[in-house]
Formats: structure tokens, C-alpha cells, sequence
């Protein structure tokens, strides 16, 4: 460990403190985000309707959408007051480790409880108590970014957060694919890699104590302060927002009913599935971690933000259209291939395009943990409108429902004034 990330705090860092990259905190934020990410995403899309299929296999649809919704309502909550409680704790071993560790374990916990659950009613409680558990991981992570990281390093700290996703995102389906005949030894699986990388994560980045800095009081006050939205020169950031919103609800237009695409619309059995499945995974992780180193570096040379950020959230439509031409496997590849591309760059760039809106600097903590809420609504609202629109018009409809959805997202990011 270099001696600048030694004696960094978490009240803030500047650029003359911090002269070296923190390749530490770097590859702490590697880590942390592909173990709790991979476990999350591997469960939701590939083993929880595996799981479903098994106990209701009638109502498999409707049952992922109303997941998907619980999941939405606890996670937004949890998000935010994980990030409050945490930003108030004191301890020797910081403000954010000890929620790290803890919650990593609790997750690891509740998604082996979901493995054994018996019936519905039971999977949708322990998938609700998760979501919160979750959450308490992720709020106190992100905000190792503006805890430990000078300004100066902040994109570079950001591509390794953003690869760290790609790993989580599209290299748990590689490993959820082998699982789907034995769904419940899969999400025990998934479970060790939730508290082993959480416990990793918090170790490589070694916090250093905040006992020091002044206490805070968790009051009826400190919630309004973290439910308030920006009201005052925001028209750029709320662009951003719903800009965000629709990617993400795009994106799970289709990945939230990935299995289902490949087992009722393209009629491929269990075996087809698993393959197709898992060669997706890793179409979709090797694109996304290569485009997201790629498209950060441009990005900082080109100084432009907002054309990259709009053209991969329609990028992501375009490559939709592909499973809507045929039912059959190579279009959902040559889907991954155009996602996988759009997906990384965007990761790239996306946060810092979200701080160039930010309408106060002062509040800068909130309004990004408000923006990250898009990620939470949007895994709910693209399954909702896959649902109904699988319902009423079948599954060939809901390829151009995402490219619609891109393509408005796109448009707004494309509106917003104050970023190039």
C-alpha cells in the first residue's frame, strides 16, 4: 500500500494528497461490486425464474414481475437509509466496512434460505429481507468513490468499478447456466461468492478508522435531508435521471425474462437452454469489460459525455430488434454482442456524466445515490411492461417494446444542456 492511501481518511481526499492512483481501493471496487452484483443478477435472471418455473410453473410471468416489484420497493428504501446509517457509524475500522462485512454474510445467508424455500409465499420473504440486506451492501460501497478517491481519479476508480460490474453482471449467467438443473445448489453457489468477495473487497481496501470524526444525529431531520429532492437548478440532472431510467428499464425488458425467451419463444429444452444461455453470459462479459476500458479513455481525450452515454442506451434497442427478426439462439448472441458493446462503454462513462449534472456539490452524495435508485427502478419496470405486453400481444412484441424504450432514453440524454 502506497503511503497516500495510508493515511487517506474518509471525510474526503484531495488531488495533492492523494498524488498516486489508489490502485488499491481500485481493486477493492474490482471485487466488491462482482460478488455482489454476480450473486444478485445470476439469481434474479437465471435461478429465481428457474426456481418460480419449478413451484408455479402456471404463473411463472406474472410471479417475476411481482418479484420484481417487491424487490423495487425494499431496495429503494434500504438504499437510502444504509446510506444514511452508514454515513453516521464510527468505528475503528470505518464508516462503511463494518456494513461491507456484515451485510455480505447476511446476504450469503438469506440466498441459501433461498435455495431450500418450499413454496412461494416463502421465496417472495426471504427474496424481500435479501433485497434489503443488499442494499446495505451497496449504498456503503459506492461511497468508497467519493470517501477515498481524489477528484483526479475518480474516472480511472470508476472504470475498475464499472469492469467489477461487467465481471458480476454477465459472468454470474456463465455460472447460473450450469446450475439450472440443480437451481438450488446454484444459488448456494452464488451465496459463497456474496461473503467471500464482500469480506475480500473490505479487506483489499483496509478503511482506516473514522472514531475521530464528529457524531452525527440519525433524527427524523437526517431522513428528510436523504428523502429531499434536488429542486433548483436540475433540469439537466433529472434528464439524466429518466434518461437512466429507461436504459436500465430497457436493458430488463429482456434480461429479466432472458430464460423464458430461450425456453418458450425459441422452444430450446433444458440442455439448449444452459448452453445458449451461458454463451451469452460470455459474449455479454467479454464486450462489456473490453469496451469499458476502451470507452473511459476516449472519453477523458474527447472531453464528451453525453453523445457516448445516449448512443449506448440506443444501442441497446438496436440490438434488440435481432430476436424480434427469428426465434432462434444466434439472434439473442448477436443481441449480447450490440448490448455487450453498448453496455461497457456506457458503465464507462455513466457516473461521470451523472456528476457533471449534479445540481449542488454540496449534496452530491444524495442526488448520486438518488440517480443509482434508476438501476433499482428499472430492474422492476422492465419486467412489469415485459409482463403485460408477453400477456396480451406474446413474446415477439417485447423486443421492440426495449428498442421504443432505448431510443426515448437515448433522446433525453441527448437533451441535456450543460455537459457536451
Amino acid at each position: 500500500m502506497s503511503s497516500n492511501e495510508a493515511t487517506t481518511t474518509t471525510v474526503g481526499v484531495t488531488n495533492e494528497s492523494q498524488p498516486k492512483l489508489p490502485t488499491r481501493i481500485g481493486w477493492a471496487l474490482v471485487i466488491g461490486p462482482a460478488c455482489w452484483l454476480g450473486p444478485y443478477v445470476g439469481t434474479s435472471v437465471t435461478l429465481l425464474p428457474a426456481k418460480i418455473q419449478q413451484l408455479a410453473p402456471n404463473d411463472k410471468v406474472t410471479l417475476v414481475a411481482t418479484f420484481s416489484a417487491v424487490a423495487m420497493i425494499v431496495a429503494t428504501i434500504a438504499n437510502i437509509l444504509a446510506g444514511a446509517l452508514s454515513d453516521i457509524t464510527r468505528t475503528k475500522h470505518g464508516k462503511r466496512t463494518p456494513w461491507i462485512v456484515i451485510c455480505s454474510i447476511l446476504s450469503g445467508v438469506l440466498l441459501w434460505l433461498l435455495s431450500m424455500a418450499p413454496n412461494i409465499p416463502v421465496l417472495l420473504g426471504v427474496w424481500a429481507i435479501y433485497q434489503a440486506v443488499l442494499n446495505a451492501v451497496v449504498a456503503p460501497m459506492i461511497a468508497q468513490l467519493s470517501d477515498r478517491v481524489a477528484p483526479r481519479w475518480r474516472g480511472t476508480i470508476s472504470s475498475f468499478y464499472g469492469i467489477g460490474m461487467a465481471f458480476g453482471n454477465y459472468g454470474s449467467g456463465i455460472i447460473a447456466s450450469q446450475f439450472l438443473g440443480n437451481v438450488g445448489t446454484g444459488i448456494q453457489v452464488l451465496a459463497a461468492f456474496a461473503v467471500i468477495g464482500g469480506i475480500l473487497s473490505a479487506v483489499i481496501a483496509k478503511e482506516p478508522s473514522n472514531l475521530d470524526e464528529p457524531r452525527a444525529k440519525f433524527d427524523l431531520n437526517t431522513l428528510k435531508q436523504n428523502f429531499m429532492f434536488p429542486t433548483q437548478n436540475c433540469r439537466d440532472y433529472y434528464l439524466a435521471l429518466a434518461g437512466k431510467i429507461l436504459m436500465v428499464t430497457g436493458q430488463y425488458v429482456i434480461v429479466g425474462y432472458q430464460l423464458y425467451i430461450f425456453t418458450d419463444y425459441m422452444k430450446l429444452d433444458d440442455k439448449a437452454t444452459a448452453s445458449s444461455v451461458s454463451i451469452m453470459s460470455i459474449i455479454l462479459m467479454i464486450t462489456g469489460i473490453l469496451f469499458c476500458a476502451i470507452a473511459g479513455p476516449l472519453t477523458d481525450k474527447f472531453h464528451r459525455l453525453k453523445a457516448p452515454v445516449a448512443v449506448t442506451t440506443v444501442m441497446l434497442g438496436v440490438g434488440a430488434f435481432f430476436p424480434f427478426i427469428e426465434a432462434k439462439p444466434w439472434t439473442m448472441l448477436a443481441y449480447a454482442v450490440v448490448a455487450g458493446i453498448g453496455m461497457g462503454a456506457y458503465n464507462a462513462v455513466d457516473q461521470a456524466l451523472n456528476v457533471a449534472v449534479l445540481p449542488d456539490p454540496k449534496t452530491a452524495a444524495k442526488d448520486l445515490g438518488i440517480i443509482n435508485m434508476a438501476n433499482t427502478l428499472g430492474q422492476v419496470f422492465g419486467p412489469m411492461i415485459a409482463a403485460g405486453v408477453i400477456n396480451v400481444l406474446g413474446y415477439r412484441a417485447m423486443f421492440p417494446a426495449e428498442t421504443i424504450i432505448c431510443v426515448i432514453g437515448g433522446l433525453l440524454i441527448m437533451m441535456i444542456k450543460r455537459v457536451k
